[in-house]
């Protein structure tokens, strides 16, 4: 497989995150509720620091308009509990007033000391259907009103959805120069051109190795219009065992309880329910085997449940550890895992497969920095 190119030109390191679930989304069986898994500021933030405490180096705080708690203030309460590992908070362009959402950010940022990323998401609000050229133009516009509030004394935009002259950025500057590193993912055209033009780090969900392969090669096409290059990363929840066979049980059982149609409201209630990128989520659990693999170790089952990342690497240690390094060699940088319940598999993939991992965290001052807590040194090749 080509190897894409992409920033940093040493890929033996790899950022590891987690995933901590605001958005109502965590489960025993999915599709099935567990008040003691709700979406609260005390089960949440324990996700938080169980994934600081594995070793984990950034960790995604979604956002959802339909359920859960806000992700802005949900990352503001993280900074005084945690130290080192990363806040990957996703904003929504257009949910705030951009000079507004600069200055929050940069307090975050300040707040984090450094430890910010933001994860760029363009969707339709409640109530309204916006055009897909229209969400990309909006988000646009709020990301460069943001470069612009974190780099320069004042603010002078004049676009589709934004008019801005000479606004002072006095409380606008990021505790990092230029602010903190923008994660994005986007299949369309408009939403390639914004990730190649502005953004840092192009995310995936899982698909097939060749469509992750074609995907990597428009993102670069598109940085490569703009004289760019990007990072990747890989968005996907992970089932790790000491055994394969243990590791398909459990995904079988995850199941096990799931009502199609409750499945089908919770995909259904996203605002990006109808995106491109779904779509293709759906297409793999259309081309998935009788018990949901689509090639082997990548399960699709999850997506009956799910509207975004629907797919699982499913396996043993050694075959986790295998299907990342190939995604490694194929160019990715980053990668966001998660897995149900968000506790107890944070602890699976943090005792048999993080470990053995190279790991660092991607900020904007360097690129990377050391890994949170160093892995165990191995050979090429071995495995615990």
């Amino acid at each position: 497989m080509t190897v894409v190119p992409v920033t940093s030109a040493d890929l033996s390191e790899v950022e590891v995150a987690w995933f901590s679930a605001l958005c109502s989304d965590d489960y025993r069986h999915l599709g099935v509720p567990d008040g003691s898994l709700r979406s609260s500021w005390a089960h949440c933030s324990a996700i938080v620091r169980a994934a600081e405490s594995q070793g984990f180096g950034n960790i995604l705080c979604p956002s959802s308009y339909q359920v859960g708690q806000d992700t802005l203030s949900f990352v503001a309460g993280c900074a005084p509990i945690t130290q080192r590992i990363n806040l990957l908070a996703a904003i929504r362009c257009g949910e705030m007033q951009p000079i507004m959402l600069a200055r929050t950010i940069a307090t975050l940022d300040h707040m984090l000391e450094g430890r910010l990323t933001l994860n760029i998401i363009s969707s339709d609000f409640p109530g309204e259907t916006a055009p897909s050229p229209f969400r990309y133009q909006r988000s646009r516009e709020v990301v460069e009103i943001l470069k612009q509030a974190w780099t320069q004394d004042r603010i002078d935009y004049h676009g589709q959805v934004y008019d801005f002259t000479d606004v002072a950025t006095d409380p606008a500057r990021p505790y990092q120069t230029g602010g903190p590193m923008l994660y994005f993912g986007g299949y369309s055209p408009d939403a390639l051109d914004l990730c190649g033009q502005h953004c840092d780090v192009y995310l995936m969900w899982p698909e097939k190795t060749e469509d992750i392969a074609d995907r990597m090669k428009a993102a670069h096409a598109a940085a490569e219009k703009y004289g760019r290059t990007l990072d990747y990363g890989f968005r996907a929840h992970v089932i790790v065992r000491d055994t394969e066979a243990e590791a398909r049980d459990y995904a079988r059982d995850l199941v096990s309880q799931l009502d199609d149609d409750q499945g089908r409201a919770i995909r259904e209630r996203a605002l990006d329910s109808g995106s491109l990128g779904v779509a293709r989520q759906a297409r793999n659990r259309e081309l998935a085997d009788l018990e949901g693999y689509v090639e082997p170790n990548l399960w699709t089952g999850v997506g009956r449940a799910r509207s975004g990342c629907g797919a699982a690497i499913v396996g043993s240690t050694d075959q986790v550890l295998t299907k990342l390094e190939e995604l490694q060699k194929m160019g990715i940088r980053a990668f966001i895992l998660s897995g149900y319940p968000h506790l107890d598999e944070a602890d699976h993939f943090g005792s048999r497969v993080l470990p053995q991992m190279r790991t660092c965290q991607l900020n904007r001052a360097q690129c990377r920095v050391p890994a949170t807590t160093p892995p165990t040194p191995l050979g090429t090749g071995e495995r615990r």
